[in-house]
């Protein structure tokens, strides 16, 4: 018999107890119809999975935790044992149907990125602006397959390298990224020791640097072999002159390969904070790297834009950017007075681009006219002498007459000789010409 004084079952039972299972009571019902609807407008399907994991895992989480019903009315904790695995399970076909353009960028981590990256859905309208913005860039925006490593270039391709920056920079955009400090000490500088021996075969065509620029800079190029430049013309780009090159032991230093950024002017601005390896490189990049006559390269030597110019003005943005976009490309700096004469510079072309390191086109120069030698005149007749007037007649001697000699020693005149004013017979007692002796 049951004992009258004994709690009932109803009253010992939890309140939600009366409750279907997984039925939550109306305010969770709003907050998961909240959640899961977010996830599914913004992830679709995918979305409308997530939301339901996220919240079958909450609510499994606090049930095996508290053993209380929690947000959907778990009657007990193998329920939430079973609830939390359902939620699990569900990560996979999530997963799968997550949008996989989101993880593009990690499977091509060798291409540079796009200013499209950003927008995963690029239109035909905004394909052409990308194009036209970046000249350099050879990758076909429309296709999702990374041709740029197809067609990446062999060392002996002959095809040069792009001219523009890979940013389409300009000269003066490129310069304000670069460093400006004071000069470190030439200490140590040597020419073969930290920059290597002149010059090598840096890019494994057969033929060395110096050759590989007189080929690529000289006109009508004449060859013994496939390398050694026997003769050819230069339009030195520091003149404007067209020189005739020819090897030989008196003529091939009339053109010389001038380092764009002199090697000691490169060592005193960061180079010698860098490695061998980088140096040899700077040291034979085709961007620092000009034919030029010899007697214009010795007058420049290690100077900087500050302290020296070609002497050819049409040609100094060009000088100037390809200084810039070394000094850039190898971590080097300018000092302040050379970031002045290269801005200086620029503004008078304000978008001359930056270059890419590894540069190998042949700079571009218009020859400049020789100048007609003057025409001699001939030199003006001789003027005729002026004619030398007469002198004037010698005025007539003054009378003068000396009573004695001790008038004519008052006077300053004593002796008084022959044919002198004053002279007298009774001056001269003894005849011989002489009076006053």
């Amino acid at each position: 018999m049951p004992n009258p004084s004994a709690p009932s079952a109803s009253v010992a039972r939890p309140a939600s107890a009366g409750r279907r299972a997984f039925l939550p009571i109306w305010p969770w019902l709003v907050v998961i119809a909240t959640v899961v609807s977010a996830f599914t407008i913004v992830e679709g399907l995918a979305g409308l999975l997530i939301g339901v994991m996220l919240c079958a895992l909450g609510a499994a989480v606090y049930t095996l935790v508290t053993n209380k019903p929690g947000m959907m009315n778990l009657p007990s904790r193998a329920w939430a044992g079973a609830v939390l695995a359902a939620a699990l399970a569900l990560t996979v076909p999530a997963s799968m149907l997550m949008d996989p353009r989101q993880e593009a960028p990690a499977a091509a981590p060798t291409t540079s990125p796009e200013p499209a990256a950003a927008d995963p859905e690029p239109t035909a309208a905004n394909v052409p602006d990308e194009r036209e913005a970046d000249p350099a860039s050879t990758e076909d925006p429309t296709t999702d397959e990374p041709e740029t490593e197809d067609r990446a270039p062999e060392p002996e391709t002959p095809s040069p390298p792009v001219s523009n920056d890979p940013d389409g920079r300009t000269a003066l955009a490129l310069l304000e990224t670069i460093p400006v400090k004071g000069p470190a000490a030439a200490t140590g500088y040597d020419r073969v020791v930290q920059f290597g021996e002149s010059w090598p075969d840096t890019d494994g065509n057969g033929c060395d640097t110096r050759n590989d620029i007189l080929v690529r800079d000289l006109q009508d190029v004449d060859r013994d072999g496939s390398c050694r430049v026997m003769s050819g013309t230069l339009v030195g780009p520091y003149t404007g002159k067209q020189i005739a090159f020819q090897r030989g032991q008196d003529t091939s230093h009339l053109v010389q390969i001038d380092h764009v950024v002199a090697l000691q002017n490169a060592w005193i601005t960061g180079a010698q904070q860098t490695t061998y390896e980088a140096r040899v490189a700077l040291a034979n990049d085709p961007l620092n790297l000009l034919a030029v006559d010899g007697p214009t390269n010795s007058s420049k030597g290690s100077s900087n834009a500050a302290s020296w110019l070609p002497p050819n003005k049409a040609f100094r943005c060009d000088y100037v950017a390809r200084q810039i976009s070394v000094k850039a490309s190898y971590g080097l700096w300018v000092v302040p007075p050379e970031k002045e004469a290269m801005q200086r510079v620029l503004s008078a072309c304000p978008t001359q681009p930056a270059y890419a390191s590894g540069y190998d086109a042949a700079p571009h120069v218009e020859p400049q006219a020789e100048p007609e030698p003057p025409v001699e005149e001939p030199p003006p007749a001789p003027a005729p002498a002026p004619q030398e007037e007469p002198p004037p007649p010698a005025p007539e001697p003054e009378h003068v007459h000396f009573e004695n000699c001790t008038a004519a020693r008052d006077a300053g005149a004593a002796p008084v000789y022959r044919g002198d004013p004053g002279y007298a017979r009774h001056l001269d007692r003894d005849g011989d010409g002489v009076g006053c002796e």
